[in-house]
């Protein structure tokens, strides 16, 4: 079997289906209209194509070329098509990655939903939803990874959906040796107890607005203040947009001192940081899934989230953590204290968060899952 993928090769994502796919005996190749300079398919014996259709944007250019490049970018997919003779045409992102294949009329043609080009994408201009709407007409088989996001889908199409659950690998995401939670679990009230106590917030997210960032930052002054005693910090995983502005507001908030920016963390380091992670902490506005609270609840990291859709679908209120309004840091610092008044939950939920885990989102039972829908389209 031989499946040509559309989609971003700069993605974590992308990177992950691939290999694991190709790990799996499935001939993979990757088409992308984003270009990518790194080695990580070339080390895997992955055939990538580039098409550079964004240049336009890059060098101001308007409209007219933009269809222009649009028009080349699916000639261009077609003369691969006829090159690789595929069994199967998969495209991931429901925008121009989509829209591409869709016109580039193979048949058959998968579609995978991922977040942004559903939730957001479309609302932003009468365009955008045709491009969606017609992708989707054309597909053969619609993906998502979230019950959720799947309703969301079908504000555009009437076509059923399946889930593709996005999990990971349980025997990599773990506990690791050299991590431990960072709270003594003193049940007693001695001063010297207390003051030995050690909490770390942790997220591992990109640093844009619809994160939620500058709300975990306003948590996490008030479970400062309100606990002085504590040897409590916050430590943000990720790169983004609003890194300086985020940096800025924990100046002005007099918590810079508390708060670690560590910046890009490959994928197999991550689980070494959630290890030393109390808890996980994510207020998104938006999310599709939620695959970072995941992460975390495979090491035993109870999560404090937002009431974003993607989160009330993976986490158990207060079962493997706790679930909080959006756009509300009073809630979630009420959720964070919670387990600093009681550090039992701490492992109780932890224990709880990763058995989920193993139980509905295992990387490799999510691998076969699509393997098997690739069989059933063929």
């Amino acid at each position: 079997m031989k499946v040509l993928i559309v989609s971003d090769a700069r993605s974590v994502h992308t990177q992950r289906w691939l290999s694991s796919l190709k790990e799996k005996g499935i001939d993979t190749v990757l088409y992308s209209i984003n270009m990518f300079d790194g080695d990580f398919y070339k080390s895997r014996g992955i055939k990538c194509h580039y098409f550079d259709l964004f240049r336009y944007q890059r060098e101001k250019k308007g409209l007219l070329h933009g269809v222009i490049s649009h028009y080349r970018a699916v000639k261009h997919l077609k003369h691969i098509i006829k090159v690789e003779m595929p069994d199967i045409l998969h495209a991931h992102f429901a925008t121009s990655y989509a829209l591409v294949a869709a016109l580039a009329g193979f048949h058959p043609f998968i579609v995978s939903v991922w977040g942004s080009d559903i939730y957001l994408y479309p609302k932003k201009s009468r365009l955008n939803r045709a491009v969606v709407e017609y992708s989707l007409h054309k597909a053969d088989k619609i993906l998502s990874t979230s019950n959720v996001m799947a309703k969301e889908c079908c504000k555009y199409t009437g076509k059923p959906i399946e889930i593709t659950p996005f999990g990971v690998d349980a025997s990599l995401f773990r506990r690791t040796c050299g991590g431990e939670k960072e709270i003594s679990l003193h049940e007693n009230n001695d001063s010297q107890a207390t003051a030995s106590r050690k909490f770390t917030i942790g997220s591992v997210k990109s640093l844009a607005a619809n994160y939620g960032t500058e709300y975990l930052l306003r948590a996490f002054e008030i479970v400062a203040r309100n606990n002085p005693s504590l040897d409590c910090r916050l430590e943000l995983v990720g790169k983004g947009p609003d890194e300086v502005k985020l940096k800025t507001l924990a100046q002005q908030l007099g918590i810079s001192s508390k708060v670690v920016f560590r910046g890009f963390v490959e994928q197999q380091k991550l689980p070494e940081i959630y290890s030393k992670f109390t808890i996980a902490c994510y207020l998104s506005i938006s999310e599709s899934f939620g695959v970072s609270a995941i992460e975390a609840m495979a090491c035993n990291c109870p999560v404090v989230a937002s009431d974003a859709e993607g989160f009330t679908e993976v986490i158990e209120d207060g079962i493997t953590g706790i679930i909080v309004p959006k756009c509300n840091p009073e809630a979630a610092a009420q959720a964070i204290q919670r387990f600093i008044d009681n550090p039992s939950d701490i492992e109780k939920m932890g224990s709880a968060a990763r058995e989920r885990v193993c139980n509905l989102y295992v990387w490799e039972n999510n691998v076969n899952t699509m393997i098997s829908i690739y069989r059933s389209v063929l």
